[in-house]
């Protein structure tokens, strides 16, 4: 007589990935440069929670994510969509919409940014970056080189600092603002110089 037992562990669903910027249009319109921008630095591991609360009250951010692949032992692969920068939150608007995020309990400080139209310009390379489907890594310590434009492919005009680890060629993508950028590996470097 065989016996079944089922497996009674709880198992936590992978979600899909979720928008990770609102409106979706904030980056190109007119004014993304003309309203107050503030970085939130987040609680620990909150930067998810915190933008679906600003999305629920209509509050304009930007969390740029980044898929991480882990290998189960099955050898099935698992993708979980996690933030570019941990920790940070870029969030757009007055001083009530800021006092807003700050009810969610998910907020650990908050900075006022003074130069709006380069944080707007870092983050448009930025989105262009993860957008392009190669991979984008975070980039703690930012080494330096000269600035560079690429001239084709699906970074076609994105702008940044051409570094090599490793043997292979990296673009560094700056946000000024946090002194932190996001490093995009390239199989062929067809480069300008700036």
């Amino acid at each position: 007589m065989s016996m079944q037992i089922a497996s009674t562990a709880a198992v936590m669903p992978i979600l899909p990935r979720e928008p990770d910027i609102f409106p979706e249009d904030l980056l190109e319109t007119s004014e993304a440069a003309e309203k107050p921008w503030w970085v939130i630095y987040t609680l620990a591991r909150r930067e998810k929670a915190f933008f679906r609360k600003l999305r629920e009250m209509g509050i304009r951010h930007y969390c740029p994510l980044v898929p991480h692949r882990v290998k189960l032992g099955d050898g099935r692969i698992r993708t979980s969509w996690n933030p570019l920068f941990a920790g940070y939150v870029f969030l757009q608007g007055d001083d009530a919409d800021r006092q807003k995020a700050l009810t969610t309990n998910c907020v650990s400080r908050c900075l006022v940014v003074l130069d709006s139209e380069q944080l707007v310009q870092d983050l448009r390379r930025i989105r262009q970056a993860v957008e392009s489907g190669l991979p984008v890594t975070p980039q703690e310590k930012l080494e330096p080189g000269k600035p560079v434009r690429i001239r084709s492919g699906p970074l076609a005009g994105l702008e940044g600092v051409i570094v090599n680890r490793r043997g292979k060629h990296h673009l560094i993508v700056m946000v000024s603002f946090i002194q932190k950028g996001a490093s995009v590996e390239l199989d062929v470097v067809d480069v300008e110089p700036l």
